[in-house]
């Protein structure tokens, strides 16, 4: 009590007590001493002197074992995610591979079936070996990176939906490609999404497997389309080429289509929304003809060629466009020059046998021969002429005009530019107050012209 009464008005502390050297361990001598816990599996494999010289930790609930032996220190159920998963990769991956390989076994089947057609027709087929030489080796899409061009193939997998084929060296026709579009069969989320939103959205396209082959017509041009290395090659060019009949014909559109494809056509194609649609009486009631005269229909439409489209059938056939008109609609004079091409489209069977290709093959054949055709019947009478060049003429004027317009604001912007810079560089020499004078009068000026164009509307 009285040192707390002397601490209360300032009288000196009470020293503390010295420690002592054992105040350290004060807190653990009152702790129990520790004592090991064993468990039943663990009494079995007690640590020896040994093992603590190994530095081990005390003995656990888990048993100590080898690191490869991951079934003692671990059960099914740790794996129960991985049980989930690894299927479903392996399914993943064994639907790609299936997928990959039906559409290479589809594409082998059209070209074991077309082959020998574009054999017959064309020089050179493919990239490489001729068409019989790849038959005769079974698989003719193969595409081995590293092999000599020799050692080619007669189809070229652009990806896995995707195959294309080349062909030259024919009379009347410059050069044909092939291009082949699969379903994405290796990769069934993509392609049943695809399908989903087609049913629901107008933009999205649904699914289909359709070939489209486009041969390219000379119209009179061999001498500037196939190349020559010397003078004694060019003397034998023209000595060949003057004894042929000239591969030119009127420029036209007319197709054949299926009247489940005319409204998409009109749509993606700029060279078919200028024709008028009409149906034919030789011609089934699936089919119609879009011409831009009745004489190119009379000419072109030929028996052979209904009789081709009835045997393809309504399954098989999409459309057979003969034209001069680009496929996208040109914003330039340059894009609107006319080249001559054919184009055939054809739904693919679901069959991997080439046998399927039966009723199709005919219809393909008349077309790789239709270029003999134009050559020699599309010469129409002078009237049909000028309506086709009248209907070109009219496309090309819009262009021109559009090209001048757009021409005329180049240069007007250009004036612009111009006179700006030399008002600034005049601004440049000015004093201050002769700047300010100078920019009072520039916006009077603009103030009366505004107050002219307001009186003018009114």
């Amino acid at each position: 009590m009285g040192d707390f009464i002397k601490g209360l008005f300032g009288g000196s502390k009470p020293a503390p007590p010295a420690p002592s050297a054992e105040d350290d361990f004060a807190d653990y001598a009152s702790a129990p001493s520790p004592s090991p816990i064993y468990s039943s599996d663990s009494l079995s494999s007690a640590p020896t002197a040994a093992s603590f010289d190994d530095h081990s930790t005390l003995p656990t609930s888990v048993p100590y074992t080898k690191w490869y032996r991951v079934w003692e220190r671990s059960s099914p159920s740790d794996f129960k995610a991985e049980a989930f998963i690894i299927p479903f990769i392996v399914l993943i991956a064994a639907l790609h591979v299936w997928g990959r390989r039906k559409n290479k076994r589809k594409a082998d089947a059209w070209a074991t079936a077309h082959g020998p057609a574009l054999e017959r027709e064309f020089a050179v087929v493919g990239y490489g070996k001729s068409v019989k030489q790849q038959l005769g080796r079974g698989s003719i899409s193969e595409n081995v990176p590293g092999k000599d061009d020799e050692e080619g193939t007669m189809l070229k997998e652009k990806t896995a939906q995707e195959y294309t084929t080349y062909a030259s060296g024919r009379q009347n026709v410059a050069f044909a490609e092939v291009h082949m579009k699969l379903l994405k069969r290796y990769n069934p989320m993509s392609l049943a999404v695809e399908t989903v939103l087609s049913f629901f959205f107008e933009s999205f396209k649904p699914p289909r497997e359709d070939v489209e082959i486009t041969m390219h017509a000379f119209d009179g041009k061999e001498k500037d389309l196939v190349p020559v290395k010397s003078k004694a090659e060019l003397d034998a060019k023209e000595s060949r080429f003057k004894g042929l009949q000239n591969s030119g014909y009127d420029g036209c559109v007319w197709a054949v289509v299926h009247k489940e494809q005319m409204k998409r056509l009109r749509d993606e194609r700029y060279d078919v929304s200028l024709t008028a649609t009409k149906d034919h009486k030789n011609l089934p009631v699936w089919a119609s003809v879009m011409s831009e005269s009745a004489e190119v229909t009379e000419a072109l439409l030929t028996k052979e060629l209904v009789e081709a489209v009835e045997k393809a059938g309504e399954e098989a056939f999409e459309f057979l466009i003969v034209t001069d008109q680009p496929v996208d609609k040109p914003l330039k004079l340059n894009e609107a020059t006319p080249r001559k091409r054919l184009t055939l489209s054809l739904r693919l069977p679901s069959s991997t046998s080439s046998s399927a290709y039966s009723s199709t093959l005919p219809l393909f054949e008349y077309f790789l021969r239709l270029p003999d055709l134009l050559v020699s019947t599309a010469h129409f009478r002078p009237e049909v002429t000028r309506k086709i060049r009248t209907t070109r003429e009219e496309e090309t004027r819009k262009l021109r005009k559009a090209d001048e317009g757009e021409k005329a604001e180049e240069r007007r912007l250009e004036a612009e530019k111009k006179k700006k810079g030399m008002r600034d560089s005049r601004l440049k020499g000015l004093s201050a107050e002769e700047q300010r004078k100078f920019l009072e009068k520039e916006r009077e000026k603009g103030q009366k012209k505004q107050e002219k164009k307001m009186s003018r509307k009114a």
